[in-house]
């Protein structure tokens, strides 16, 4: 058995780095941006009215003016503005040669044309100067996933599409004769087969585009043919089958097809029997067929995995720290993941840990992090988790 970063490494070596593609901005949000996006004008481009009132040289309070014109969003004043005079104007609209501040409509009385400043004039300007926001040569970095704000700004950069790395392409295989999918009905030796719909949501969310294939049977035709299916995936995840039992078949099935295996097993729980390699152009990780094994694994391997094919880096999920709520005992040889609930009092690590209680992971929002040979610890110890 290897140590959890042992295969980190490993996977790392084994992702495929995706190519490039060119999208809208409005398909956009969620892809990973592979070429920085650089603006090619200010914003705004031109001195703006940060409110609605009345352009001026300057002012003071008790001063007097006389209205020439008038200037709006999208409509400017076109001649200049001398002293003596002013300029009606609405937020957004550019300022005016001539004006130095803008003297909101609350500080002014109007009689016809004339306008008086009000004692209670503000310091303030008013007015928003060209490129405030961002100027010419701004940049967004990439890589980065992109968020709504993102996606705006660069909408305001006048940039309508983006390169961005290609959504890796995730085959999901579940393997046994025990399974059915989702709303079929259960025979008496049958269980639903969750674990590839869980896994599916988890790349989603990941940036990957998941397809989850027929389950494969227990036997080597049944697993070929969905190998078959999967041909062509960046990553091929099988469910189950990757351990060393009579009808755990992925490992030999897919030594007929080529595999070169990268590793076998790694000293964690839960997720032991876990399988990695490629396999003709894919690369393949075979999880443990237990729910919450699998998804671990996923949390775990997964999901560092499609980041790195991302160009989002090579490195886990990064833990954090936290007080426990209450004691845990020591933990054994392997790296222990368990779940366990962030609560105002600290971490409450759950007193079930049994990798078949998927309802015991629905309700965690943690995975503490506890090292090979980790002693006991008490109520207040810091440890490390991963947040789910």
């Amino acid at each position: 058995m290897i140590t959890v970063s042992e295969a980190l490494d490993r996977l790392f070596a084994l992702a495929p780095d995706m190519p490039t593609e060119t999208v809208p901005l409005t398909r956009a949000v969620g892809r990973v941006l592979a070429v920085p996006v650089t603006a090619t004008h200010a914003q705004p481009p031109f001195d703006a009215s940060a409110m609605d009132g009345y352009g001026v040289a300057s002012a003071k309070p008790g001063d007097r003016f006389i209205v020439i014109g008038e200037a709006a969003a999208g409509h400017g004043f076109a001649g200049s503005v001398g002293p003596g005079q002013a300029v009606r104007i609405f937020t957004g609209a550019p300022v005016p040669d001539g004006v130095a501040h803008v003297v909101i409509q609350e500080d002014i009385t109007r009689d016809a044309d004339i306008i008086t400043v009000a004692e209670t004039l503000g310091t303030g300007r008013n007015i928003r100067p060209a490129g405030g926001d961002f100027k010419p040569g701004s940049e967004i970095g990439a890589p980065r996933v992109l968020r709504p704000v993102d996606i705006a700004l660069i909408a305001a950069m006048n940039v309508e599409t983006l390169t961005v790395f290609r959504q890796p392409d995730v085959a999901l295989i579940a393997t046994g004769d025990e399974l059915v999918t989702p709303g079929n009905r259960l025979g008496p030796d049958q269980i639903v087969a969750s674990n590839t719909y869980g896994l599916a949501a988890m790349l989603e969310q990941a940036g990957a585009r998941p397809r989850i294939l027929p389950i494969a049977k227990d036997t080597p035709g049944s697993m070929r043919h969905a190998f078959d299916l999967a041909s062509g995936a960046d990553l091929i995840v099988t469910v189950g089958g990757a351990s060393v039992g009579d009808h755990d078949l992925v490992a030999p099935v897919a030594d007929t097809l080529g595999f070169e295996r990268a590793f076998h097993k790694v000293a964690m729980r839960p997720g032991k029997p876990l399988l990695s390699g490629r396999m003709g152009g894919s690369m393949l990780l075979g999880l443990p067929g237990n729910p919450v094994s699998a998804m671990v694994c996923g949390h775990i391997f997964v999901r560092p995995v499609i980041r790195a094919m991302l160009g989002l880096g090579r490195a886990p999920l990064p833990t954090q720290k936290g007080a426990l709520a209450s004691p845990i005992g020591p933990n054994g040889p392997r790296e222990h993941y368990m779940r366990a609930a962030i609560t105002p009092e600290g971490l409450l690590v759950y007193g079930q840990q049994d990798s078949s209680l998927l309802s015991i992971l629905g309700a965690a929002d943690a995975l503490v992090v506890r090292p090979p040979g980790d002693p006991a610890r008490d109520a207040g110890d810091s440890v490390a988790y991963l947040p789910l």
